[in-house]
C-alpha cells in the first residue's frame, strides 16, 4: 500500500467512491460548477461537514518528495483526496476539468458534462425531471450559451429560421433549445423582464421565469438571444397570446382591447398584473449588455403577428 494509501486507512478517512458521490451531489446545489479546492474555498470544509470529519482528519498533511527537482511538497490529504476523487470523475466523463472549463468560461471550475448530469439526477432519483427548466449548467449546453451570447449582433435580423426542422429532434438542436434557456434566463439576471419576478424552488434547482421567444418556435423563431425575453408564467402567457408586446423603445405596450375585459381579469389581489403595464411607462429590464437586447426586428414581427393591437 502507498505511504498516502496507509494514511487514508489510518486516519479512517472516507473512500474516494464516497467522495465522488459527495462531489457529484454538491455540484447539482451549487448549479453544475464547483471552484478547484483551495484552501479557503467553502466547499471543501461544506464536504468535510458531510463526512463528519474530525480536525486530525481535515488537518492531516501529505508529503510528497519530487527527487529530480529536489524538493519537497506538502499538502493537505482531504484537499488531495477531493482532487483524486474529483479527477476520476473527470476521467469517467462525468465532469469537465478546471483546464477545459477556463477555456470556455474564464473561471477555473469543475463542471457537469451531460453525462454527469444524467448520472447526479440519477442519484437523486430526479431522472424523470423536465432538463429544459433545470437551473444546473452542463458543459456542453454552455457551449451552445457561450455560441449565442457572442455571436455579433447583426444590424439586419431575420428572426425566422427558413430550414428549422419542428418535428424532429438532433442532440445539437436539443442542446440548443437548452442553451437558448439558459443565456436568456442568464442574460436576464433569472428576472421576468416586465415585473421583475425572480424566484427559485427551495432545492434552487429550477427558476419560476422562462426563456420565452419573440417569434415562436411554433412559427420557427430562432433560438437566439436576440429573439428572446426572460418572462414569468403570467407575463409569458399574456404576451404569446397578445395582451402585451414591446415597442422598440423595450416599452410594454398594452392591447386596447384591455378596455373590454372584465374589470374582475388580471388580478392577483388587487394587484393587477396587466393594466400595471399602462400606468408605469418604463423600460423593461434588460440585459447589462447591448448586444443582448432584443432584436427591432422581432419585436416587430410581434407587434404584426402576435400583438391584439
Amino acid at each position: 500500500m502507498s505511504y498516502e494509501g496507509e494514511m487514508l486507512v489510518n486516519l479512517g478517512m472516507p473512500t474516494k467512491a464516497q467522495v465522488e458521490t459527495s462531489i457529484l451531489t454538491a455540484l447539482l446545489r451549487y448549479r453544475g460548477v464547483l471552484k478547484e479546492f483551495a484552501s479557503g474555498e467553502p466547499i471543501v470544509d461544506e464536504l468535510a461537514d458531510e463526512f463528519s470529519l474530525n480536525q486530525a482528519q481535515r488537518s492531516a498533511t501529505l508529503e510528497r518528495i519530487y527527487r529530480k527537482e529536489n524538493r519537497t511538497v506538502h499538502s493537505l490529504l482531504w484537499h488531495r483526496l477531493l482532487f483524486r476523487a474529483a479527477d476520476a470523475l473527470a476521467k469517467s466523463e462525468l465532469v469537465s476539468r478546471p483546464t477545459s472549463t477556463f477555456q470556455l468560461s474564464g473561471k477555473r471550475e469543475w463542471m457537469l458534462t451531460e453525462k454527469g448530469l444524467d448520472e447526479v439526477l440519477r442519484l437523486n432519483g430526479l431522472q424523470n425531471i423536465d432538463k429544459e427548466n433545470l437551473g444546473v449548467k452542463s458543459f456542453e449546453v454552455q457551449k451552445i450559451v457561450k455560441k449565442i451570447t457572442h455571436k455579433p449582433r447583426p444590424t439586419i435580423y431575420d428572426p425566422i429560421e427558413t430550414e428549422k426542422r419542428l418535428v424532429q429532434k438532433s442532440s445539437e438542436s436539443y442542446y440548443r433549445g437548452r442553451g437558448f434557456r439558459q443565456a436568456v434566463i442568464e442574460a436576464y439576471d433569472c428576472k421576468c423582464s416586465f415585473c421583475g419576478l425572480k424566484l427559485t424552488s427551495p432545492d434552487s434547482l429550477l427558476w419560476e421565469v422562462e426563456a420565452a421567444h419573440i417569434v415562436p418556435n411554433t412559427m420557427r423563431g430562432k433560438d437566439d438571444v436576440w429573439n428572446g425575453l426572460a418572462l414569468c408564467r403570467v407575463h409569458h402567457w399574456a404576451f404569446d397570446v397578445g395582451w402585451l408586446t414591446l415597442s422598440d423603445q423595450f416599452i410594454v405596450k398594452v392591447s386596447k382591447q384591455i378596455e373590454s375585459l372584465p374589470a374582475s381579469h388580471g388580478l392577483i389581489g388587487t394587484h393587477d398584473l396587466i393594466r400595471m403595464f399602462l400606468k408605469n411607462r418604463k423600460q423593461i429590464i434588460l440585459p447589462t449588455e447591448k448586444n443582448l437586447y432584443p432584436h427591432e426586428a422581432a419585436l416587430n414581427w410581434h407587434r404584426q403577428n402576435r400583438f391584439a393591437g
